[in-house]
């Protein structure tokens, strides 16, 4: 399957070869030490040395793919194991041994990070002093210094894999949101569209069935903008779930215009809006939208006014009230507005009537 915003390579970086090879290339310290044991030992002592290695390695690739598997607590007691076999390990590789405890501290660290300085400075200075104390032998700064750098690389590693893990998640996340907000945007368009149009298919469907018998003329004109207005709501579906819709002020009020004359209101429609910047065009087209469309729909008006200037845009009628409850229509206008940086207004007024007002 693609991968659109690269989440699968991430997750294949952070899990895949170069993960394997890292845990891989820590086997090269049991097999320094092995060389060690057999260089300095011989007959049963070196078989020992060499089973204690063995065992060793052994713990090392069962405490990684514990740790792969999340299994906690079994990694722990495995990277404990390792610990004892490394101690184990001393008698027969003296300095030697501490490459075994570069990959027991490796693995301890990173997953400790409140006491993963105190643990890499004990076992570096062990590294150097043990030797000495112990077998008089040279001080192991070789061993010490792998040890540590050994450390410091799969720390970055480790922080590297939690980083793009971590980004995985917030990709997952980003993807999820996004999926909501074109699903919150389509419905919201849907209801904008669609309301506008299929109300005003409703009041000229009524009004060409009242004309049907007694002016036919009338009705067959009223019945050929009804079929204009579904081809129109038909494009503004397509439109609406493509993302690309067209609104303009000029083309609201020219179908609002209409559809108040089928319902029967007198309407007083500004007939130029070059008083709007063209910034604001399509914001104030959907509000004449909707406030004309909830004219029709609920407010049994005889007159409505629709007012603008540069920043305001006022829908105002003479009905009983616009839509009740709110309405979803007016839930999702006052989302488009708050983005735009605006206020929507929208209750009665006094006498009687409604009005609906957006200020930027």
């Amino acid at each position: 399957m693609p991968d659109v915003d690269g989440t699968t390579d991430v997750q294949r970086w952070v899990r895949g070869w170069r993960l394997m090879m890292l845990d891989a290339g820590m086997l090269v310290y049991p097999g320094v030490t092995a060389a060690t044991v057999l260089r300095q030992s011989a007959g049963p002592a070196a078989v020992a040395g060499c089973a204690v290695v063995a065992a060793f390695a052994g713990g090392y690739v069962l405490a990684v793919r514990a740790a792969a598997r999340r299994a906690t607590r079994r990694f722990w007691v495995l990277v404990g194991g390792c610990a004892v076999l490394f101690a184990a390990a001393l008698p027969f590789a003296h300095a030697d041994a501490f490459f075994l405890a570069a990959v027991v501290v490796s693995l301890a660290a990173p997953r400790l990070p409140r006491y993963a300085v105190p643990l890499v400075v004990v076992s570096a200075v062990a590294a150097v002093v043990l030797p000495w104390a112990l077998w008089r032998a040279e001080p192991g700064w070789t061993q010490a210094v792998a040890l540590v750098f050994t450390v410091l690389m799969v720390s970055a590693f480790a922080e590297a894999f939690r980083a793009n893990a971590a980004l995985v998640e917030a990709r997952a996340e980003v993807a999820r949101l996004a999926s909501e907000a074109e699903r919150t945007r389509i419905a919201r368009d849907l209801h904008d569209l669609l309301g506008h149009s299929l109300t005003a298919i409703t009041v000229k469907s009524t009004l060409a069935r009242r004309l049907v018998g007694s002016e036919t003329e009338r009705a067959g004109e009223e019945m050929a903008a009804v079929e204009t207005l579904a081809r129109q709501a038909l494009t503004d579906v397509r439109a609406a779930v493509s993302g690309y819709r067209e609104v303009t002020l000029a083309g609201e009020l020219a179908r609002g215009r209409e559809l108040l004359r089928a319902c029967g209101v007198a309407a007083d429609l500004p007939t130029a809006t070059d008083v709007v910047g063209p910034g604001h065009q399509e914001l104030f087209g959907w509000v004449v939208r909707e406030g004309l469309t909830n004219v029709a729909r609920h407010a049994r008006a005889t007159r409505c006014a629709v007012t603008l200037s540069a920043s305001t845009v006022e829908v105002l009628d003479d009905g009983v009230g616009g839509s009740p409850g709110g309405g979803s229509g007016l839930d999702g206008l006052r989302e488009r507005v708050e983005d735009a940086g605006g206020r929507l207004e929208a209750g009665p007024v006094r006498p009687h009537g409604w009005r609906l007002r957006v200020t930027l």
